[in-house]
């Protein structure tokens, strides 16, 4: 059985009223007497209560003017089996009673060495309906974003609001087990047409004037901001809107200054705030760690591109065609880098406690600018890898990077870094060592520079590349070994196939 709900007689000369705002959503439970919506007329703004209690069904959207005895919204009445009004769960469009079976859910390990995490955003809201498997929000680390799906079919109970930041193991949420035909695809359903209509009006809810007066305002070039309200809650009405003026801008004057001393500031003085992400703070807090707990320097030199450039312009168009993919400059430094570890293995290795792990294999970590910052995914065994395979494998980890798509698996167990600030049109800088990692090698743009050349001077396309290290465990002479072993391999790319 339903109710019809039309638009009262408020007045003797009142035709048409405009819905205001509504107070409930779409498929909510509301109560006898229960405020649901805000109507409005050109004299005054009145509340529409319901004469039942039911579950709604919204027939007229905010902003809409119907005149009286038009149709607002049909009210559902419906029996809850041993349950009251409020155990109902909003945004469904028909009642469940809860069955008592309760799921927590706690914060999973995602990786060895991440302890915290912090919640992102909820994409579900306390007391949706969800089902398994969907994602209910996600959960920002210091290395990655992930989704966080519910592991049952039920009630959301939200513990941990968006911003907060728990240890493994603490709870997020609970889901409680509910029966009835309400319970699963339906709801969603449901719950999805009741999101888009909210979507609607929205902006006419969060508004601080009715859409009638707001669309007033804003003929005349006046801020709803800049009128004060008689409405309920302070809200503009039409009559405000019509009285309202547009007040002369006003100077900005120093305080007990003078009429000769008055300054008038000229351009945008307006700053915009923005909280931190939990990544970028803890990237942060990570890099002057890092700072302040190893004895980083920095060791410099340059390459003459040349030779790699020929082979690239020799060779790109064969190997695109039979690798299906560009021949770039990251897989030869990537080769260099691995050929150079065999002289300066401690260049690979990195300091557990009073201890130095020498690795035997390379995974090369990436730096990449993704949208939520940088991040740093790993070419696993990129000494075993071949030219095609290391830039199949670049492609694929920036891709993921750029979609926000990497696992913490891609991003974990990196022995050594290359960044690459030229893309960018950095000239020369000193990377900060990603760590544990004990070294990171810096590119740069390519500049054509005079250099001299057999007693002639020549123009050649020169790069500056950077090797910052941890000095407690890499000598100097090893660090500039390395990265002058570097420059030889990619100056003569020949030895990196004959393996001199």
């Amino acid at each position: 059985m339903s109710v019809e709900i039309k638009v009262p007689t408020v007045g003797e000369s009142i035709t048409e009223v405009t819905v205001a705002n509504w107070t409930k959503k779409e498929g909510d439970f509301v109560n006898q007497d229960e405020v649901i919506c805000e109507l409005e007329s050109d004299k005054a703004t009145f509340e529409l209560n319901a004469p039942e209690s039911g579950i709604l069904h919204i027939k007229a959207q905010a902003g809409e003017t119907l005149p009286v005895g038009g149709l607002v919204c049909v009210l559902e009445k419906t029996a809850v089996a041993g349950s009251d009004a409020a155990s109902v769960p909003e945004k469904v469009d028909k009642v469940v009673a809860k069955t008592g079976e309760v799921k927590e859910m706690k914060v999973p390990a995602v990786g060895e060495s991440i302890t915290e995490v912090t919640i992102a955003n909820w994409f579900k809201k306390n007391g949706d309906y969800v089902n398994l498997d969907e994602v209910l929000c996600e959960i920002e680390s210091d290395k990655a974003t992930f989704e966080l799906p519910a592991e049952s079919a039920g009630i959301l109970e939200i513990l941990a609001e968006a911003g907060k930041t728990l240890q493994i193991g603490e709870s997020i949420c609970k889901i409680v087990g509910v029966s009835g035909d309400a319970a699963g695809t339906n709801l969603a359903k449901a719950e999805e047409k009741s999101e888009a209509k909210s979507k609607e009006t929205a902006s006419t809810t969060l508004s601080s004037a009715t859409p009638v007066a707001a669309k007033i305002l804003a003929d005349k070039g006046i801020s709803a901001d800049a009128v004060k309200g008689s409405g309920p809650g302070g809200k503009v009405t039409k009559e405000d809107a019509l009285k309202a003026e547009k007040s002369a801008p006003a100077l900005a004057e120093k305080k007990d200054a003078t009429p000769a001393e008055t300054k008038v500031l000229v351009g945008d003085r307006e700053v915009d705030r923005q909280k931190m992400s939990s990544l970028r703070k803890t990237v942060a807090r990570r890099l002057v760690s890092v700072k302040n707990e190893t004895a980083m320097l920095t060791t410099f030199n340059e390459v003459d591109m040349k030779p790699v450039m020929d082979i690239r312009a020799r060779y790109k168009d064969k190997f695109k065609e039979k690798h299906e993919v560009g021949l770039g400059f990251m897989s030869f430094f990537t080769k260099a880098v691995c050929a150079a570890m065999k002289d300066f293995p401690v260049v690979n290795a990195m300091i557990d406690g009073d201890e130095i792990i020498y690795n035997r294999f390379v995974d090369v970590s990436i730096a990449v600018s993704a949208p939520k910052g940088l991040v740093v995914p790993v070419i696993r065994n990129a000494e075993k890898r071949s030219f095609a395979d290391i830039e199949k494998e670049v492609v694929r980890l920036a891709t993921r990077a750029r979609d926000n798509k990497l696992t913490i698996e891609e991003m974990t167990g990196g022995t050594f870094t290359i960044t690459n600030g030229g893309v960018f049109g950095s000239m020369l800088s000193t990377p900060i060592i990603n760590a544990p990692q004990s070294a990171i090698l810096g590119m740069h743009n390519i500049v054509e520079r005079p250099v001299a050349i057999n007693g002639e001077v020549v123009v050649r396309p020169i790069m500056y590349v950077a090797l910052s290290y941890d000095h407690r465990i890499i000598d100097g002479r090893e660090s500039v070994g390395f990265l002058v072993k570097v420059k030889q391999l990619l100056e003569d790319p020949t030895r990196l196939l004959l393996d001199i």
